[in-house]
């Protein structure tokens, strides 16, 4: 995990702490002096406190487990409802779009609900569009409840966000923070391993029953230990329009949304190109998945210290290392050992990537932190529904390698515009 601080002039607060992890990245705004403190219906700092940080993060754990299970389960779900391969991949494709949807209503709505009952009406989301999807008949249905999760995916990342410095005070804010991040990190390491063994053990049906199972047990938990959490005040399009007008944002999102584009063309298929196309068994699949998810969070620790330098140099860098392994993998994916190097690669450098597209347009909008990370997530999630549909209509019409190659490039052309980029904007140099 990064993390980076600094003083940010906004309406409501001194600063914004932003952690990334191999997953995603989230804005964190921490209210000062006595505010932040007691907004929360529990002693901050106390034991029940961490408690709920703690449940916080269990929560955090089951939606990006549920957000990443699919993509190790797709070619069962294809033969177990008689759909093919590149509509499966839907699966991946609809989520983005709800989500992108959701995340700019959820900060523009949200601000009039205690965020106790957000969180928990979140969870019960998770947990019906998971018990949905293992008993569906049809595709069909199954598409409708990943609908769902898509719009809870976006509110998710908008309203949880402030919560752990808000449970335990400022001073233990940057811990709850942690912790919270260690719930994503560990979603994204667990999540499609776990869907790739476990579709292999006892189908891909019995598998999202186990996650829906999973989420009642996380939900019944943050019931118990989780305070009245007040929300913070109204918000604005304004602020919002505020963002995308910006030419740093305005680039900061367009090289973001190409890598994007690029990484789920690939990323969403990658089970079917190792098993088909590497012929790897599912054993090593999963152990590669977990390697992978290692490599990200690795390549966050070191993300931290190259944005101290530059975050468009630096997300340049990276991006164009990114695309160099998945033109590999089109290359010489045929070769195990080969592959599983290129694939861990990826994964450590993606690490870098993607909290990278988040440090650019916050610091390119640093008076509205919040506005600028659901406009991000809003962006993202669009690109990565962009990628996964393009993904699908390559996997049906081409060939495995084409898709990977046709990734690699893609993610290269947004290296260049970020390298572009750094002739047009400079943005504050990270302390």
């Amino acid at each position: 995990m990064t993390e980076t601080e600094g003083e940010m002039s906004t309406r409501d607060a001194t600063r914004v702490r932003v952690v990334s992890t191999s997953s995603c990245a989230a804005a964190f705004p921490i209210q000062s002096g006595s505010a932040g403190a007691a907004v929360a219906t529990v002693e901050p700092g106390s034991k029940r406190g961490w408690v709920a940080v703690g449940a916080i993060a269990l929560g955090a754990f089951i939606v990006v487990m549920t957000e990443t299970m699919p993509v190790g389960l797709l070619p069962r779900i294809a033969d177990g409802l008689h759909v093919s391969l590149g509509l499966a991949g839907l699966m991946v494709l609809v989520p983005g779009f709800s989500a992108a949807v959701s995340a700019p209503l959820f900060f523009l709505g949200s601000g009039r609900f205690n965020r106790r009952s957000v969180i928990l009406v979140l969870g019960l989301t998770v947990l019906v569009s998971n018990a949905v999807v293992a008993v569906a008949p049809n595709f069909a249905l199954v598409l409708i409840a990943r609908m769902f999760f898509g719009a809870t995916l976006g509110a998710f990342w908008t309203v949880v966000s402030p919560v752990g410095p808000k449970l335990v005070g400022p001073a233990g804010g940057t811990r709850a923070i942690t912790i919270i991040a260690a719930g994503i990190s560990g979603g994204t390491v667990v999540g499609l391993p776990a869907g790739q063994f476990l579709g292999d053990l006892v189908g891909w049906r019995l598998t999202f029953a186990a996650a829906a199972a999973a989420t009642l047990l996380v939900v019944v938990a943050q019931a118990v230990v989780l305070p009245g959490i007040p929300p913070d005040g109204p918000t604005h399009v304004r602020d919002l329009v505020a963002v995308v007008t910006r030419r740093a944002a305005q680039l900061g999102m367009a090289a973001g949304a190409v890598v994007f584009i690029g990484q789920f063309t690939a990323w969403t298929y990658i089970t079917p190109f190792l098993m088909d196309h590497t012929h790897l068994p599912g054993s090593v699949i999963s152990l590669l998945y977990v390697i992978y998810g290692c490599g990200g969070i690795v390549g966050s620790l070191i993300a931290g210290s190259l944005f101290k330098r530059t975050v468009i140099g630096s997300f340049a860098g990276a991006a164009t290392v990114v695309a160099a392994m998945v033109i590999g993998l089109a290359s010489v994916g045929t070769l195990p050992w080969l592959a599983g190097l290129l694939f861990v690669l990826w994964g450590l450098f993606w690490g870098i990537v993607n909290p990278g597209t988040l440090v650019w347009i916050l610091d390119a909008a640093a008076e509205t932190p919040e506005a600028a990370s659901a406009v991000n997530v809003t962006n993202l999630q669009i690109a990565l529904a962009a990628g996964s549909g393009l993904g699908a209509v390559l996997v049906t019409s081409t060939s495995l390698p084409t898709v990977f190659l046709t990734a690699g490039f893609i993610i290269l052309a947004s290296a260049v515009l970020s390298a572009v980029a750094m002739r047009f904007v400079t943005l504050a140099r990270r302390e």
